[in-house]
């Protein structure tokens, strides 16, 4: 929010508008500003595109101090309509976000003096950091349709070595190159215009001095006059002021002492051109070096060279740059610092060569001239642990004029190493552009061992010596466990072919020794066995009135009252009488696969009651038993039905017994109340899709043998309700409605009293449901007497739709029948004529 200003709401846009046009306009007039400043279309697709910027300029925004009311009056100035302020813009087309870079906007702000070069720097770094990221997330998802992972540097490292090295330092965001503009600088130091001095006076003499270097070169200090600084060292300055302050004050070096120090840096501009990611102009602190501006610029591409960096200064080479070896050898003294005009040119890369394999660092390197194999190891780190030192390849492309055939373009050549293995042969290999190194590694076999596993108490690997027995290995695992099988140990083999062969020892007694001696050899692998790996699983199984019934393993000595405590105990509907226990038999003669037998049960095995644990005797179990708990005959937990409506005691009931009918239950409800309707009974049953069932409620009552006094079953739900003198009419009539109810009245009196049945309406198929559920519709007696229902109050007709099948096209039939006639009239004239 802008100090003492109410909050208003500003857009990525019009950030960028008010910073470039409303805050830099204070440093410079209107009529100043530049022709090239971004439109606000323009912005918006420069922010659009690289949304890192937005955060930077609105800090600068925010921090202005202006209120709403300058912000509109420098609008204006610049411009651009008052009404901006509080604009919403769209978003950009593709083709503007295209054409909009981030160089235009940083140089509009580097000329209108809002922003300094290390501030322009940072900005570019932001954008050119977010550019790479966009690319790389690019690459992710063109490589394998978007599965793969990408492989990021240091796994590249660790495989094939196909990383450029030393590239990867100027891809991410770092203050590393940046120079230091707050502290202090060495005496070498060169002065120009733009810097700002600070001298002391200390002793006889207290003053301290700002002294601004000019646009000519020189410095003017109180009392000694102008002194010219151009081009002067910093120890140089300190010389010639010593010997101008001793002029004015005798005292210096003896009672006067004086110092001299940079107070604020200038910015010098260099260019930096080649192969580069940004090449261009940058302003750098007059106190950063050759990798200062390389870093601004971005660094390399994959074509630039990091060996042969030339600085040129007024148009001649002043001296090279090595990367490496500040990458390597942690050595900058290489990195000069820059001056006014450089140009820093970086030229494509020489000799690259591959390695890979047994290295610390596996990439792929630039190469200078008379460097050899050597050089590359010491370059890649030197050699892993596990390098073998026999032998290096050497994958290399044959020159043009050397291909004598097709297929012949590259060769493999292998490198050995000296004696010692140290190799010193290796300064002697000359490489090629193009070469691939790689450095084997040992075998991953480990020699001189044993295995062993099994039954013992540390098993895994074991050294071999030589002359060690079975029964040393299986000692030196700690020995054998109680449950060791002992009457053999295998013993595999390895062949000189790689296959195996099976060997075997007998244990004489515990302590691991064999009956013969047996001399293990190398990769000998060992197993000894557990008696209980043998062993078939054993269990017994319960059945029927318990809680969790299933299988339980057995145990030797357990009893019936033990399963059943492991089966959670017994269910509520358990009788206890006895239960039967199924045993496998001895013998399968006949074709006999169990026998059965009973055993007492009592309350004792209830438990959690009083005394529970007396009573009947244990019945021991044997592997398998499967026990069945028997449940109480007819055993089952109340059921109940729901009565409701015109009855005395509406509620729901549990039923007595399974013969309880329809009238019983209204017996026990105190029957009908005096306005209730018999007639209207609605009887719904849940079980299965049955739903509403049709009774005669004054028939069941008047006759409780009738057949619609039904036997009640768990869930019946009975609603006895109040008299309606209503019939309603629906379906497919004019006007459907209810009409009072007529007694007496047909079917078709309540369709004519709902209009009579739509065009349609299918009247003659109607029916009548009555209100206790039942459905009536027109029938036939004897095939030939019609009836028709009669409803009663508080009934329902309806009418259905006719089916179309059954609809007569009138039209079609008068024409037939026309036609049938005049075929008529054709033969009796002809019959006429013929008499």
């Amino acid at each position: 929010m802008l100090p003492h200003v109410r909050p208003i709401t500003i857009t990525a846009a019009l950030f960028t508008s008010l910073f470039v046009h409303s805050v830099c306009v204070s440093a410079l007039p209107a009529q100043s500003l530049p022709s090239s400043l971004p439109s606000p279309q323009q912005a918006e697709a420069m922010l659009r595109a690289r949304p890192e910027l937005a955060v930077q300029l609105r800090q600068r925004l925010q921090t202005s101090g202006l209120s709403p009311a300058q912000v509109r009056t420098r609008l204006k100035a610049a411009g651009y309509p008052e009404s901006l302020l509080d604009q919403v813009m769209g978003a950009p087309s593709a083709d503007e976000a295209s054409r909009a870079g981030p160089d235009s906007l940083i140089g509009a702000m580097r000329a209108l003096g809002v922003v300094d070069s290390t501030d322009a720097t940072v900005l570019r770094r932001m954008t050119l950091s977010a550019a790479s990221g966009a690319s790389a997330r690019a690459a992710d998802r063109d490589v394998a349709g978007a599965v793969e992972p990408r492989i990021s540097a240091e796994t590249a490292y660790n495989r094939e070595g196909t990383t450029l090295f030393g590239l990867d330092l100027f891809s991410q965001s770092t203050t590393l190159f940046d120079a230091n503009a707050a502290g202090p600088v060495d005496a070498s130091y060169r002065l120009g215009p733009g810097d700002q001095l600070v001298l002391i006076l200390t002793g006889d003499v207290e003053q301290a001095y700002t002294l601004d270097v000019t646009r000519e070169g020189f410095v003017v200090v109180p009392v000694v006059g102008q002194v010219a600084v151009a081009s002067l060292s910093l120890g140089d300055l300190e010389s010639v002021l010593r010997k101008r302050l001793a002029k004015v004050y005798s005292g210096i070096g003896s009672t006067t002492r004086f110092s001299l120090s940079v107070a604020h840096l200038r910015s010098n501009q260099v260019f930096v051109v080649g192969d580069v990611k940004q090449p261009g102009s940058y302003r750098i602190s007059s106190a950063g070096t050759a990798l200062s501006a390389l870093y601004a610029a971005g660094g390399p591409t994959e074509r630039g060279s990091l060996r042969s960096i030339e600085i040129r200064r007024r148009g001649a080479p002043e001296q090279k740059f090595d990367v490496y070896n500040y990458l390597i050898r942690g050595d900058a003294s290489g990195d000069a610092r820059l001056e006014n005009g450089d140009v820093l040119f970086v030229p494509t890369h020489g000799a690259r060569v591959r390695v890979r394999g047994g290295v610390l660092r596996p990439a792929t390197y630039e190469l200078r001239a008379g460097e050899t194999l050597d050089d590359l190891v010491k370059a890649a780190g030197g050699f892993t642990d596990d390098a073998s030192r026999r032998t290096l390849r050497i994958e290399r492309i044959v020159p043009p004029a050397q291909r004598t055939a097709e297929g012949s373009d590259r060769i493999a050549l292998d490198i050995g190493f000296s004696a010692d293995g140290n190799g010193r042969a290796l300064a002697s290999v000359r490489l090629e552009a193009g070469d691939v190194v790689s450095v084997p590694r040992v075998s991953d076999r480990v020699r001189q061992r044993i295995k062993i596993g099994g039954n013992v108490w540390q098993p895994g690997t074991q050294g071999l010596s030589g002359g060690e027995m079975v029964a040393d290995a299986i000692r030196q695992a700690g020995g054998l466990k109680p449950d060791t099988y002992l009457g053999r140990v295998m013993i595999s083999r390895l062949r000189p072919d790689s296959t195996r062969e099976q060997l075997r020892a007998v244990l004489r007694d515990a302590s691991g020794a064999t009956t013969e001696p047996v001399l293990l050899r190398e990769d000998d692998e060992i197993t000894v066995y557990s008696l209980t790996e043998f062993r078939p699983t054993r269990f017994v199984a319960v059945s029927g009135a318990v809680m969790n019934p299933g299988q339980y393993p057995f145990r030797a000595g357990m009893t019936m009252r033990d399963l059943v405590l492991q089966a959670g105990g017994l269910q509520p509907s358990a009788a206890l009488r006895d239960a039967e226990i199924a045993r496998l038999p001895h013998t399968r003669e006949e074709g006999v696969i169990a026998t059965t037998f009973k055993v007492p049960l009592d309350s004792s095995f209830l438990f959690g009651t009083v005394g529970s644990e007396s009573g009947t005797a244990e019945t021991v179990l044997e592997p398998y038993d499967n026990v069945l708990i028997f449940r109480q005959p007819d055993w089952q937990l109340q059921q109940t039905v729901v009565l409701t409506g015109e009855v005395h005691y509406p509620g729901t009931y549990s039923m007595r017994n399974k013969t309880e009918r329809l009238s019983d239950l209204i017996e026990r409800a105190g029957g009908l109340t005096s306005s209730a309707y018999a007639g209207g009974i609605s009887f719904s049953r849940t079980d299965g899709s049955v739903g509403r069932v049709g009774i005669d409620l004054p028939s069941v009552l008047s006759n409780p043998k009738d057949r619609d006094n039904l036997l009640l079953i768990a869930g019946d739900s009975i609603h006895v309700s109040r008299f309606n003198a209503l019939v309603t009419i629906a379906g497919a009539v004019n006007s459907p409605l209810a009409v009072p109810y007529q007694p007496g009245a047909s079917m078709a009196h309540y369709i004519r009293a709902a209009g009579g049945a739509s065009q349609d309406g299918d009247a003659n198929h109607g029916w009548v449901q009555q209100p206790n559920g039942k459905v009536e519709s027109r029938h036939r007696v004897a095939w030939v007497i019609p009836v028709s229902p009669e409803p009663k109050p508080g009934s329902k007709v309806f009418v259905p739709n006719r089916d179309p099948k059954d609809k007569k096209d009138w039209t079609q039939i008068l024409g037939t029948t026309a036609q049938v006639l005049g075929s008529l009239v054709t033969i009796i004239v002809v019959l006429n004529r013929t008499k």
